[in-house]
């Protein structure tokens, strides 16, 4: 599996100080808003800058590629060059007056693109994973940048962590109409997203960050997130996206039938099928099947590989295979 890795890293400033580094980037930051800047030198080298002048908190955020840092696109760079040479950078943009270790590690995103093959087949996915509504410790976001058309979202409750999984060609589409720049080499890029899901898990609070690391320093929670990465993001992902074949509901219930001896699991199994569509949550589903061995239900639809979400009767698919065979 390939993740990408980006993470955030924030300096909180008095006034004096942010006002200071500000007017000596002004020759190449952007205003963005009233309070807002960023500044594109550093991004060809895996460094974005933006500067927040907020009334209550002045903050500095770098964000960062640690692919872009190094030049590569390869899942197993080296982690500790890859610290220096941001190091490095830090320091000679902030000439030496901030280092790595006056930020704080406030974020990381980990994504990774799953090729199922063709454009339909991605949006059959989504339509089946929307069927999982909430799980234990998710919930829908009240709002998503991400069109409901073309994703699927859930936001920790209050764990710091959010999910989402989109159609990456769709949602470049829909950056394509909204800018006029550069339109040929966003063409190109549409054309090779054709097939891709992408799927993001994001730590967006410092909780999140210390459920992977005891580290206090940024260098040393970073080093560790990077070598963490595939566990990170499966950590989520397999608490989100069922694990087995989607299925019709009735076929679903067939190899139920077929594959399990256990009788009263099996009924329980058979129950939860019904109940999803009906509650159009998982979670929901779970607490209505009211059993205290709901695990033992989940388990077992993992060892037959068969998803307890299914297809909806009013699309045409029968089935789709294990997302996880794509990873």
């Amino acid at each position: 599996m390939h993740i990408k890795n980006t993470f955030e890293l924030v300096l909180t400033l008095d006034a004096e100080k942010f006002q200071k580094i500000l007017t000596e980037a002004y020759g190449t930051v952007e205003q963005l808003n009233e309070d807002e800047y960023i500044d594109h030198s550093l991004a060809s080298k895996g460094i974005t800058v933006t500067y927040r002048d907020s009334k209550y908190k002045k903050k500095v955020k770098l964000i960062v590629n640690p692919a872009w840092i190094l030049d590569c696109d390869e899942p197993d760079y080296n982690i500790p060059k890859a610290i220096r040479k941001l190091e490095k950078r830090i320091d000679d943009y902030f000439d030496f007056k901030y280092k790595l270790e006056d930020f704080n590690l406030a974020g990381m995103v980990l994504t990774t693109d799953i090729d199922v093959g063709c454009h339909e087949k991605v949006i059959e996915y989504l339509k089946v994973l929307q069927r999982i509504g909430k799980v234990k410790g998710f919930s829908p976001p009240d709002d998503s940048w991400l069109g409901d058309e073309i994703s699927f979202c859930l936001d920790g409750n209050s764990n710091g962590i959010e999910f989402m999984i989109y159609d990456l060609k769709g949602l470049l589409i829909e950056q394509l109409r909204k800018t006029e720049a550069k339109r040929k080499k966003m063409k190109s890029i549409i054309e090779k997203s054709e097939g891709l899901l992408q799927a993001e898990v994001r730590l967006t609070e410092p909780k999140a960050i210390r459920a992977y690391t005891d580290e206090n320093t940024a260098s040393a929670q970073i080093a560790v997130l990077l070598k963490k990465s595939e566990k990170v993001f499966l950590d989520t992902f397999m608490r989100i996206v069922p694990f087995g074949d989607f299925h019709k509901k009735d076929k679903a219930a067939e190899i139920i039938r077929r594959e399990v001896k256990d009788n009263t699991i099996k009924r329980r199994m058979l129950r939860l099928l019904e109940l999803i569509p009906e509650k159009k949550s998982l979670l929901l589903a779970q607490k209505a099947l009211n059993y205290r061995r709901v695990d033992d239900v989940m388990d077992m639809f993992s060892d037959i590989e068969v998803s307890h979400v299914t297809i909806s009767k009013r699309h045409d698919i029968k089935k789709l295979d294990n997302l996880y065979n794509y990873l």
